[in-house]
Parts: structure tokens; sequence; C-alpha cells
């Protein structure tokens, strides 16, 4: 449906979170925490990052006050919404020896109801390339299952671009796309307000049961400058060659040696990254109790053990396993799920302790393949 309707206040906002708890969700949105706006549980308007922003390059995240209000008013921090519908750590069952028997528990997906609010728009679409991974074909992941069915999401379109914000050129953003239940545009010219539009039916009930008011032709227009305006300053962008061809048909470029004489290999980008989705299972055992637990836990394709076989790892080099990262996310990706693993918000080039941007490596990929190509006409 995706229809512009209303106009909410500061205090509309208040009565948006508050109305979601009466309704039974946990609220679950930006706040600042440890020099950073992370995603944590809000009961109000006041644990909202007000009045931050935040500065970002290549391995650098500073938090700078801005000169309003502004409840929105940053890009993205280290924290995905993953988090939240993929855990970092599950316990999948747990067996206790008891002196007759052996008895096994299994975790049982959780059954509370989440609302994300201040989803961006090029996390909406990570939700939605997720769902493809957990969601799509034979095999289906319960736990993400449970935790997605009955999410409420309200988006928020981006009213500033990051320094290493590139979603324009990955399609992505910076104005919400589907999938949301609301979506806001926070306006600050004049009275500070927030253009609400409904994506669903239970979104549209909702506002209409908040102190709003009918958005005006000149509420419209703001909201959409703030979306242009946002989409002129990306900090980054992507080459306009298909990626996937260009990087399939590079695999033995210099290109790759150079970055892997920088790579730490730290997995720092794997694991801000808002669709990466790899993990590792182990067992554990507890010989004074008798008990014994399968976890689940995030893993990176940058550890060496990720990639072991009988007999050694198969990508025992940074070259080999840079090489992979960014041929899955940009190449293989399209293949596996027909769509890139890439939204452009840009954590992986901020969060890199070396800077390294993933942009400028494809930028690098694509103009040597056109030098060559050049060369041989």
């Amino acid at each position: 449906m995706s229809n512009i309707q209303a106009i909410l206040t500061l205090d509309g906002m208040e009565a948006l979170i508050a109305s979601l708890r009466a309704r039974g969700f946990q609220v679950l949105g930006p706040t600042v925490r440890d020099q950073a706006i992370v995603y944590d549980e809000i009961a109000s308007t006041a644990d909202l990052p007000i009045g931050w922003t935040d500065q970002q390059d290549g391995g650098h995240y500073r938090l700078l006050r801005r000169d309003d209000t502004a409840l929105f008013g940053y890009a993205v921090g280290p924290h995905a919404w993953k988090q939240f519908l993929h855990p970092p750590l599950l316990q999948l069952w747990r067996a206790e020896r008891q002196p007759d028997r052996l008895t096994f528990s299994a975790n049982p997906p959780p059954s509370a109801k989440m609302a994300f609010l201040g989803v961006r728009a090029c996390e909406l679409q990570a939700i939605a390339i997720q769902d493809k991974v957990f969601l799509g074909g034979p095999y289906i992941d319960p736990h993400y299952q449970a935790r997605r069915d009955g999410l409420f999401v309200v988006a928020v379109n981006c009213g500033q671009a990051g320094g290493t914000c590139f979603c324009v050129s990955m399609g992505s953003g910076p104005r919400a796309g589907p999938g949301f239940d609301l979506a806001l545009t926070e306006l600050l010219e004049g009275e500070h307000r927030f253009l609400v539009e409904a994506g669903t039916l239970r979104g549209q009930e909702l506002v209409e049961s908040l102190p709003h008011r009918p958005a005006r032709a000149e509420d419209v227009a703001q909201a959409a400058d703030v979306v242009a305006r946002t989409a002129a300053s990306m900090g980054r962008q992507m080459p306009a060659e298909n990626l996937h061809d260009l990087l399939l048909s590079n695999l033995e470029h210099p290109r790759w040696d150079d970055v892997a004489g920088r790579c730490l290999t730290c997995g720092n980008c794997t694991q801000v990254c808002p669709t990466c989705f790899c993990t590792a299972v182990s067992d554990s055992n507890d010989l004074a109790t008798g008990t014994t637990e399968r976890v689940r836990r995030w893993d990176s394709c940058f550890s060496v053990e990720f990639a072991y076989i009988h007999g050694g790892s198969v990508r025992a080099s940074p070259r080999a396993r840079y090489r992979q990262w960014m041929t899955h996310k940009l190449a293989h990706w399209v293949d596996q799920f027909g769509t890139s693993g890439c939204v452009g918000c840009g954590r992986c080039i901020t969060w890199c302790p070396v800077g390294i941007d993933l942009t400028e490596e494809a930028h690098a990929i694509a103009g040597q393949a056109v030098e060559e190509s050049h060369g041989r006409t």
C-alpha cells in the first residue's frame, strides 16, 4: 500500500513507542552506548540518540553533537539488526546425564514479539536478503522464522549520508523500499515533525490510533527534498560495471595481492555486515555436571579454520580469504540468492582497522579491466 498518510509530532513519536509496547512488542531502536550508536531496547524517545550524529571514514568512527535535536540524525553504527533475528550465539540443544537416563532438551524458538524502530533503507534491504537465506528454499531456520514472524518494522528515510555510505549505487536507499510497516521521514525545518507512511494494514491501523494530522503538500515536498539531498551526498559509490562478471573474470587480478598486503583478516567486516550469515557449530562437555550442549555462533570466512577440511584449509592465504569474501558478497551471492549480498551501508569500510574500502577495491579491478580491454582493441 505504502501511501503517505500523516504527520507525527514529537508527542506522536512518544505515543508510537508507547503504543507498540502496549501491544506486547519489545521495542528495539538506536541508543548511545560506549561512544557509538547501537541497537538496544528502548522505552521512550529519551532513549534515542537525540542531537547526535556520526562521522565516518575508512577505519574511523566518531560521535559528534549536532546543532539540533534530531532523533535520527546519524547514518549507521556498528550494530546490525541481524543480531536480533540471527543471534551471534544460540544454544541448539542441551543434554544432561541422569542416574538412569540421558535427557535432551532443545532450545525452543522464541515467542516474544519485536518492533524495530529506526531501520534504514539499506538495513531493510539487508533483512530482505537474509530472509532469502534463512526462509527461502526447502530448509528453513526455525529460530530465524520465529523471530521474523510478527516483526513490526518502523523504517526511517535517511536525512544524511555517512562518509562511507554507497547505498544509491547498490539500489538500496536512501529511501526505504518494500518491507516496512511504517516509514518515517524526520523534518527539521520549521516544526520538528515526522512524515509517516504506512506500508501495511497494521501499520495504518497503528497510525490511526496515534495523535496525528494530515500531511500537507509542503510536508511531502520537504520530505522528498530530504531524501534527494541525502542521495546526492553519498560518500562512496560502486563502479557502474556488472560486478558479478567483473569479479569472476578477474580472479587472478594483481589487486588481490595488493589488498592482501593490507588486510589483517580480523573478520571485522563480516561481523558488522548486516547480511553475512556464516556460522560454526560446536559441542562442549562438562564432566562435573554431566551436561553437554551444542551451540551455533557467528563465524567468518576470514578465519583459517572456517575453510578447514581434512588435510588443511582450502583458503590458507589472506589473498584467498579476501577474494572469497568479496566475490561471494558481490558475485556468487547473485548466483545463490538472486541478489547482491551488499547493501551499501559502508560498515565494512568504517570498522576495518586499516580502512580497506570495498568500493575502492572494486574500482581498482574495474579500472585495470578497462585498461586491459582498451589495450586489446
